[in-house]
């Protein structure tokens, strides 16, 4: 890893009581559920038995909301197939879409961009709605790849609430994410280049697979040393479609996955994640993001345009994105945020951008009847992967958004924070995650994400190339999954491999 990238001593990694219900939910209106549509429920996700057939509705992970795949690189751009307001979403794909300019401009509902960034259009780094990539090299541009920072903090009133939090602060020259890209006169942050050590997986039938581990360096750094404490962590954009879906899970549903102390001896011992929520003033349980710390899409949406654009919203009101106040250019420079919007994204234009990214349709599974495929299934299966790649859930009865509404779904994920093993560690911490735990991340369309980028890696700084190098930086927690893969015969491991391609 980069020479940032500092081990942390005795981070606490069990969460003590929060003050708040993490599984009240103020930004849905969900009607309860009956005893009898909770037997119902309880019938249809039941893990399967037979893995000669494939189990009824898992064709469509999306629900009513599947698409159907279509040929070319925008697999993951349509609209969810039972959405009926798709006015609003083609108006919000045009803000997602639109590249933003320096303000002052002549076009004032476009301009506030940066002063620092990493891209001009949402579009620029969620390739295609799909997912970003790591650089080959250090020559390679660092699109669709970030490096988030911090540094220790004092723990304030509010997260003193909460006994394993980890307080942290922006790093005080540089933010909380490098920007390489700046407007005129104010000059990018820094410079990302990325190279990579290698290291081989030997399979118990004598195959050899080649990982990579990216080493992370900064080069001309408009703004001296990084803070002698900085804490670091790559990342790559994550897929965007099926969003709205995960956040109309029932957070309780999700609760009822967590594990924190391992009671049931399996060794898997998922924790739900605890985020603040800016709109609500609250703790609500963490959804979105590689570490889970966003609560809502409205402000993981905000949060990506203040950080990674530079552009502010009701819930981020900062013109300047994420200048320190060491920056002083930088937030003396000229905003698009003193008009008629009052934010560079006004309350409209953030519901468009949020109604879109909620809204994008997951493809349909192919070949799930076939038979390699339900081989890999059952593969899955016997590993333990699906400990924590829950397969299905059913969503909140919403009368507000119907499409989104009482839908059976198959994410394969348990939206719980996991300990992943020292291989893929970083040094930052967010919230209660420490610095070897990663939300599980959905895998629905994955097999389809080098067909809409073909540069896409997986995991949460791209390093994998492919999905069997994916799996097998498992460890911590899933170490007993992916020594189980280890040891199975080639034909097993392609089965598995045609299972997860089939999501």
């Amino acid at each position: 890893m980069s020479k940032y990238l500092l081990p942390l001593l005795s981070l606490p990694l069990t969460a003590g009581a929060v003050l708040a219900d993490l599984s009240q939910e103020p930004h849905l209106s969900p009607l309860p559920r009956t005893a009898s549509e909770a037997a119902r429920i309880d019938a249809v996700r039941a893990a399967p038995k037979d893995f000669t057939a494939p189990q009824k509705f898992e064709v469509l992970p999306a629900g009513a909301g599947t698409v159907l795949v279509r040929g070319g690189a925008a697999l993951f751009a349509q609209p969810a197939a039972n959405l009926t307001d798709t006015l609003d979403f083609e108006l919000g794909r045009s803000l997602f879409e639109k590249l933003w300019v320096a303000a002052p401009s002549s076009t004032r509902a476009s301009d506030g961009l940066g002063p620092v960034y990493n891209a001009r259009a949402c579009s620029g780094c969620h390739i295609n709605d799909g997912r970003g990539h790591a650089p080959a090299g250090p020559e390679d541009d660092a699109k669709s790849f970030a490096l988030k920072l911090s540094v220790p903090a004092p723990l304030d009133e509010r997260a003193a609430e909460i006994a394993s939090w980890i307080a942290t602060a922006p790093e005080p020259n540089y933010g909380g994410q490098i920007q390489d890209f700046a407007t005129a006169n104010i000059g990018a942050e820094a410079r990302l280049s990325v190279s990579y050590s290698s290291r081989q997986v030997t399979f118990e039938d004598g195959a050899v697979l080649a990982l990579r581990q990216p080493e992370v360096a900064l080069e001309q750094m408009a703004h001296g040393a990084l803070h002698p404490d900085v804490m670091l962590s790559p990342r790559i954009a994550p897929p965007i479609s099926g969003l709205g879906l995960i956040e109309a899970i029932p957070a309780a549903d999700i609760l009822a996955l967590a594990d924190p102390e391992d009671s049931n001896g399996d060794g898997i011992s998922g924790r739900a994640a605890i985020a603040w929520s800016v709109e609500y003033d609250r703790w609500m349980l963490g959804r979105f993001g590689h570490k889970a710390s966003q609560p809502t899409l409205r402000q993981q949406v905000a949060a990506a345009l203040s950080t990674d654009l530079g552009l502010s919203t009701p819930l981020f009101p900062a013109g300047w994105g994420d200048c320190t106040e060491a920056q002083t250019k930088c937030r003396a420079a000229p905003h698009g945020d003193r008009d008629v919007r009052v934010h560079e994204v006004d309350d409209i234009a953030l519901d468009l951008m949020t109604l879109y990214t909620a809204n994008l349709g997951v493809p349909k599974r192919r070949n799930v009847d076939s038979p390699e495929v339900l081989r890999g299934k059952e593969i899955f299966h016997q590993a333990g992967c699906q400990a924590c790649h829950t397969p299905n859930f059913v969503t909140h009865r919403l009368n507000e958004t119907p499409e989104r509404s009482f839908q059976l779904i198959w994410p394969y994920s348990d939206f719980l924070l996991h300990d992943m093993g020292e291989g893929l560690r970083d040094s930052r911490p967010e919230g209660i995650a420490g610095n070897q735990e990663w939300r599980t991340p959905p895998l629905w369309g994955i097999g389809l994400a080098q067909a809409a980028s073909p540069e896409a890696g997986f995991l949460h700084d791209g390093r994998a190339r492919t999905l069997l190098e994916a799996v097998m930086w498992h460890g911590g927690e899933a170490a007993r999954a992916q020594n189980h893969i280890r040891q199975l015969p080639a034909s097993d491991r392609d089965a598995l491999i045609a299972f997860l391609e089939s999501l």
